[in-house]
């Protein structure tokens, strides 16, 4: 812990990171590409807020008691193939840049890790038996030389000594990487029928964590989720980093 306090400190003088959000300077490594202050800025669940029970929507303005948080339902959702979904927290300021980067090189700062755990550690995703994370398209993994998705997973397996799965699931459809200015409906259709999954006995009966970096409209993991459950997987929990506003 001392060593750690000196490196950090030698770091901040001889190589200085700039925080991606305020530009400041980043104190300690664990932040990983945020400074301490962008940190407490950005909004991270801690399981006592008041959210869709199912899509993990923010119900924001709405303070319910714990015993009854469990029946708030947005009803956005219903159709929804997975059981429930989660996210460290809203995808903004710290969180937004952590996503970002993670698309750019596969790590994961330890801040970000331990938040992970913390989430899947509390209900309902901690009844997981087995760990998979949302494919990528070949193409798109050799373009990016990697999927986020999974180096998400792998911290997440290592540290829950769950077995992870990422060759079960798989991703032979390509959609339209540019969705983001598309409304829900379109979201659904680029990734309607894009997955597979290749060994149904591998799943059945499993408590899925399926894994990913960000929950927008819920299209891609519920297009997941479609999958496993018509394989025989038992239920499907999702874990992501962020999730929108919206």
């Amino acid at each position: 812990m001392l060593l750690t306090r000196v490196y950090d400190a030698l770091l901040t003088v001889v190589y200085p990171q700039a925080c991606l959000v305020c530009g400041g300077s980043v104190e300690e490594r664990r932040f990983g590409v945020a400074c301490r202050a962008c940190w407490d800025r950005t909004r991270v669940f801690t399981g006592d807020e008041t959210i869709c029970w199912k899509c993990g929507a923010l119900s924001l303005g709405i303070d319910l008691p714990r015993e009854v948080r469990g029946q708030v339902r947005c009803r956005r959702c219903d159709s929804q193939s997975f059981t429930a979904a989660r996210a460290v927290g809203l995808y903004e300021h710290a969180l937004r840049q952590s996503v970002l980067s993670l698309k750019r090189r596969p790590h994961l700062p330890s801040h970000l890790i331990n938040l992970l755990i913390a989430a899947a550690q509390r209900e309902p995703l901690n009844t997981a038996t087995l760990i998979i994370p949302v494919p990528l398209h070949a193409g798109r993994v050799k373009e990016r030389g990697f999927n986020q998705a999974v180096v998400i997973a792998e911290a997440l397996a290592k540290t829950l000594r769950l077995p992870l799965d990422q060759a079960t699931l798989s991703r032979p459809v390509a959609s339209d990487k540019y969705r983001a200015g598309l409304d829900p409906k379109g979201r659904r259709d680029t990734v309607a029928g894009a997955f597979t999954v290749r060994h149904p006995r591998l799943v059945e009966s499993e408590n899925v964590l399926l894994v990913d970096d960000v929950f927008t409209t819920g299209a891609t993991v519920n297009a997941c989720a479609e999958a496993l459950v018509a394989s025989g997987a038992r239920s499907v929990t999702v874990l992501t980093i962020a999730r929108g506003k919206s």
